[in-house]
């Protein structure tokens, strides 16, 4: 499969980025294609733990191209630290394994500073959408207005990026001004801000539309890397608590900057249970007592990534794998079934749900996944088992100890995990999910 989409089933925080990497070792390229530095993505692997939010996750192994999508916005600040960061844990980062497109649009420090005060002006009535506060919608915004930079411009820094620099700071200026009460915008101090990132980013950003589609004629394996899930994409998610952008997998060759090409495989992960991160409807989180919601919480390590926010969580919500499955996310061409569901379940401070979805998967690597999961034989968690499981008669009793086991290509699991894990999958079948 050569152009490959993995993408989040719900509102975000699935495990994407694990994902990727423990996949991504069978491709030549993975791409982002959208979205900004509100992403998150944690990965741990032999080598320790990263926090990735704009990079994308292959820049971990080394035989891999990284591609930054014209439908990213792209803060160079936060970029320039990003890499900065994984370099002092020993990753190499070059123009050779890092290629920013000339397309996608930067978010500029004025985007920051305009995201944190509206939200605090929402707060007061209690209007806040939960935003990151990192600027992306004001990127956005402004790019579909027409007043924004790209990363391009900082290639070409001439009298005619000047002057459009010098209109989009007195059209922000009239906002930041007269309606947040603030300072004005210096045009001369934001230019001087893209120089700086010119000489930091200029040997990075190239043409990556060309350098897909060259690779994709030469047969090269691209996966797509997508920011958030499914519930957050700014068409088709629960709108207006979305983000600003469209997180499905069908969006994923436009983003990364080819839009005449076809996906050959979509991978929709998930978990067995929903968190989420920011405001907005989350219905499935009524069915807990905040004991059990912090109970759960805790023992899924479910802190945003990206701002270390508390995660929002609840049991698994039929409803929006529904909503999932109905936007057609899991079969994107008419030639790929939607994949099937393999449920790991791993051990780490407490019991932890993650799915693949994923129908072409091959024992060994359903062993690797699980054996980078399964780090420690501790149960902390033995209510939320039983809150999670409690449908189920055999589980109407203490569970003393929950433990995965390998042996060769066989996993054996407990009883009571098993048992909900058929469940799910007999539901997704119902689905045509399977």
């Amino acid at each position: 499969f050569m152009l490959t989409a993995i993408t989040g089933i719900n509102w975000g925080d699935e495990g994407k980025g694990r994902m990727v990497d423990l996949l991504c070792r069978d491709y030549d390229i993975v791409a982002r294609y959208q979205g900004g530095d509100n992403a998150g993505h944690t990965v741990k692997n032999e080598c320790g733990k990263f926090v990735l939010n704009l990079v994308p996750s292959g820049i971990l192994h080394p035989s891999i191209v990284c591609v930054m999508g014209g439908g990213m916005v792209i803060d160079p600040e936060h970029l320039e630290k990003e890499i900065a960061d994984l370099r002092e844990q020993g990753v190499k980062i070059t123009p050779d394994n890092l290629k920013i497109s000339d397309r996608a649009t930067i978010t500029m420090p004025f985007h920051v500073e305009q995201d944190g005060l509206e939200e605090a002006r929402l707060a007061k009535t209690g209007a806040q959408f939960g935003s990151t506060k990192r600027g992306i919608a004001y990127t956005y915004g402004d790019k579909y207005m027409k007043k924004t930079l790209r990363m391009g411009d900082l290639v070409h820094m001439d009298a005619g990026v000047r002057k459009r620099l010098e209109t989009l700071v007195e059209s922000k200026n009239l906002t930041m001004v007269n309606i947040y009460n603030q300072k004005p915008v210096s045009v001369d101090d934001m230019w001087n801000w893209c120089k700086h990132f010119q000489e930091v980013f200029g040997a990075y950003i190239c043409d990556v539309g060309q350098y897909l589609a060259d690779a994709d004629d030469a047969g090269k394996k691209i996966m797509f890397e997508a920011q958030l899930g499914a519930l957050r994409d700014i068409d088709y998610g629960i709108y207006p608590y979305t983000t600003s952008s469209n997180t499905i997998g069908a969006y994923a060759p436009i983003g990364a900057g080819i839009p005449g090409r076809k996906l050959n495989k979509s991978i929709g992960i998930m978990k067995a249970y929903s968190s989420c991160v920011g405001d907005g409807p989350f219905t499935t989180e009524l069915a807990m007592t905040e004991e059990e919601k912090h109970l759960l919480r805790e023992a899924g390590h479910e802190y945003g990534a990206a701002t270390g926010r508390p995660r929002r969580v609840g049991p698994f919500d039929e409803a929006a794998v529904q909503r999932h499955r109905h936007m057609g996310l899991l079969d994107c061409n008419g030639d790929v079934n939607a994949d099937a569901v393999n449920f790991l379940a791993h051990l780490c401070a407490g019991l932890f749900f993650d799915a693949l979805c994923d129908s072409y998967v091959e024992m060994q690597t359903v062993s690797r996944i699980c054996q980078a999961f399964c780090k420690s034989e501790n149960v902390e968690a033995q209510r939320v088992v039983l809150m999670i499981c409690s449908e189920y008669d055999e589980m109407n009793h203490p569970v003393p100890e929950a433990i995965w086991w390998i042996s060769g290509s066989k996993l054996l699991v407990p009883p009571f995990i098993e048992g909900f894990l058929s469940y799910l999958r007999e539901y997704l079948k119902e689905l045509e999910v399977m």
